[in-house]
């Protein structure tokens, strides 16, 4: 079975963020927020991986590149999410959570699943201006039809 270009893509932003996140975890940085940013990197590579083949297949229609870029930054946080919460419960639920947050944007103690939701909001917000971006991008590059 082949993978759409959108799954294999998401996938890639999927893998991207987990090495990263668990680099940075053993290098004792997980709770510099600023290094987390760099998340942002691996949506980007994924997007601008599907606009690229999809141009290449000579698919220039904005409203049809612009449903593959989202679609494939959407699996890429869905994925990543599912993993924070896969790998939060495996290092102890909430109190490795409330350890990660001391530099996040929660007052308080937050839960796994309220911290999974905010960062779910924060990835479908990062996938919206990414995708966004890339289409503009491209779109003075390669005029739809």
């Amino acid at each position: 079975m082949k993978l759409s270009r959108e799954w294999y893509n998401g996938s890639s932003i999927f893998v991207g963020i987990g090495v990263y996140f668990l680099i940075m975890n053993l290098l004792g940085l997980s709770d510099v927020f600023y290094l987390r940013l760099f998340n942002t990197l691996f949506v980007l590579y994924g997007v601008n991986k599907t606009i690229v083949m999809n141009l290449a297949d000579g698919q220039t229609n904005l409203v049809n590149n612009a449903k593959s870029a989202m679609l494939t930054s959407l699996i890429g946080v869905f994925l990543s999410i599912i993993g924070l919460i896969v790998y939060s419960y495996m290092k102890g639920g909430d109190a490795y959570v409330q350890s990660l947050s001391k530099t996040f944007l929660f007052g308080g103690n937050p839960s796994v699943e309220t911290y999974s939701i905010c960062l779910f909001f924060e990835g479908v917000a990062s996938s919206v201006v990414v995708t966004m971006l890339l289409l503009l991008y491209y779109n003075d590059r390669h005029k739809a039809d």
